[in-house]
């Protein structure tokens, strides 16, 4: 069973901005506790209510963490390809291979009018526009062979040319050359997370996706429907986990237990509200009762993210 905790660092109105050093002792108790990945949520709309922007944090809480996941939200429409790639693929180098990308496909009209659309696009325009941001984002991350920075002094090689690739694409949206100018990741690509999405991103999302995060309501049906594109997009079902979202307080690891053995997942998504106090309910209570039934183990099989979810390398897909 794998497990990831989403965390909305967005305060409620009334309630206090959460403080760094209370979101690192969160990350760090589901550290202690074994969870795979912990999601952080980012949202440009949201207009004091967020502290910190979310792959700045992921930043900060790879200095304080050593197993753990950290996956991070960032949209499409407030960032280029080239360089939210870039930022990424250095976050991995800096955290050792732990680092994901929650992309989601919904379209925030409030966010859009902050970078130079005010009038948002047309969901069909912004659909094949972020399919179109996501796919250059994961050719940039495959632009380096794992051996092909040389770094040779005397020979004057920086690089093996033939380990280079560079992505060239041109497309409706975008016009991008490559390669970054980032060494490919430690753990091959950063791991790529969906969320929200809609039946017309199925398709694309079961293509490209490591994790995919669902609510719990239909789980069983939308996670055989998601595992069956899968296999139609000519992939192993193993390569995209999906993990179903949870609110903390709703359930017992006894219901945890039967949605799995139902094969309605492959884990869990515990979705926390700024209140991190909520959090001591999985640790003190769920896990434990998971971990006794042999469901939940207590520690890492490697060092990487993708090492944590089961995943093959990025380039297997």
């Amino acid at each position: 069973m794998h497990l990831a905790v989403s965390l909305n660092i967005a305060s409620a109105p009334g309630q206090a901005s959460l403080a760094f050093a209370e979101i690192a002792s969160l990350v760090r108790k589901a550290e202690a506790a074994g969870v795979d990945m912990v999601v952080i949520s980012d949202a440009g709309d949201e207009r004091s209510s967020s502290p910190f922007e979310a792959t700045t944090l992921l930043a900060a809480l790879a200095t304080v963490t050593e197993r753990i996941g950290l996956v991070a939200g960032a949209s499409t429409l407030a960032h280029q390809p080239y360089n939210l790639a870039r930022r990424f693929a250095s976050l991995d180098i800096i955290s050792h291979g732990r680092t994901g990308w929650n992309a989601t496909l919904a379209q925030n009209p409030r966010e859009a009018a902050n970078f130079s659309r005010p009038e948002g696009l047309s969901d069909d325009d912004f659909r094949r526009r972020a399919q179109e941001f996501i796919g250059i984002v994961q050719g940039l991350w495959r632009g380096w062979d794992a051996d092909a920075l040389l770094f040779d002094k005397a020979a004057g090689r920086f690089h093996d040319p033939e380990k280079m690739h560079l992505l060239d694409h041109k497309g409706q949206f975008f016009s991008v050359r490559g390669p970054l100018n980032v060494a490919r990741s430690p753990q091959d690509t950063p791991v790529l997370v969906m969320s929200g999405l809609a039946e017309a991103d199925l398709d694309f999302g079961a293509k490209v996706a490591d994790a995919v995060l669902i609510e719990a309501e239909g789980a069983k049906t939308a996670y055989d429907d998601l595992k069956r594109r899968a296999v139609a997009a000519g992939r192993e079902p193993e390569t995209m986990k999906v993990l179903m979202t949870v609110g903390v307080n709703e359930f017992t690891a006894a219901e945890l237990e039967g949605w799995f053995d139902s094969k309605s997942c492959n884990g869990f998504n515990f979705a926390l509200p700024a209140d991190l106090s909520v959090f001591d309910h999985v640790a003190n209570r769920v896990l434990p009762e998971l971990r006794r039934s042999g469901l939940a183990r207590l520690g890492y099989d490697g060092p990487t993210l993708r090492r944590h979810l089961g995943l093959g390398a990025g380039d297997e897909k």
